[in-house]
């Protein structure tokens, strides 16, 4: 058992880039927030919201979907979806530098360990399973939520484009087309306060 837990300690270890890896995300004490920070508010939600989706969840893959989802950004790096948005070569590099990550993860674990990690990591990034659709949905309403809380200042101007369109990602569920609706009904205020 030795060997298998120094392998696993290894992506244990760069599991901290997580910590210290910032996002575009601003937080409401005018911080940047952590891809980890991220990650944990989007398990809050899941937890939260289970009881109330429309359809039966397996709520243990959804979690490590979940907290799986960002890991490749701990050699990665985090990269805006504006940074790549009509670039398609820009966006050709994030996945292959992704998929060479997840790779390395899968890699240095157990063969056992970093099969199922690298499925989970490929199932959430195809968006076909319920709860690939489930963790997409909540990674983007997260993202939202954050930048509701943020100070405006520290918005794109694209984001103010992006904040309305987050029903291409929750019109499979009610409850989350429903926590969409609240989302964007948020953020539609404070552009609008921003204004006067």
């Amino acid at each position: 058992m030795q060997e298998p837990l120094h392998r696993i300690y290894q992506i244990i270890k760069l599991g901290e880039n997580l910590k210290t890896e910032l996002r575009h995300s601003w937080l409401s004490n005018g911080r940047r927030e952590s891809v980890a920070e991220h990650t944990w508010r989007m398990s809050l939600m899941a937890v939260l919201l289970q009881p109330y989706l429309n359809k039966k969840v397996d709520m243990e893959k959804l979690l490590k979907m979940i907290i799986i989802h960002d890991l490749v950004e701990a050699e990665a790096k985090d990269i805006p979806v504006f940074e790549i948005m009509g670039n398609e070569e820009a966006k050709q590099q994030k996945q292959m530098n992704e998929l060479k990550a997840i790779t390395n993860i899968k890699n240095t674990l157990p063969e056992e360990v970093g099969g199922s990690l690298y499925n989970m990591w490929v199932e959430f990034e195809a968006k076909q399973t319920y709860e690939a659709k489930v963790a997409n949905a909540l990674d983007k309403l997260e993202v939202q939520i954050q930048h509701n809380e943020a100070d405006i200042s520290t918005w794109k101007p694209i984001e103010y484009e992006l904040c309305l369109q987050l029903g291409e990602h929750t019109d499979f569920s009610a409850i989350l087309n429903q926590l969409k609706n609240i989302v964007e009904q948020e953020a539609k205020e404070k552009i609008d306060q921003s204004e006067q």
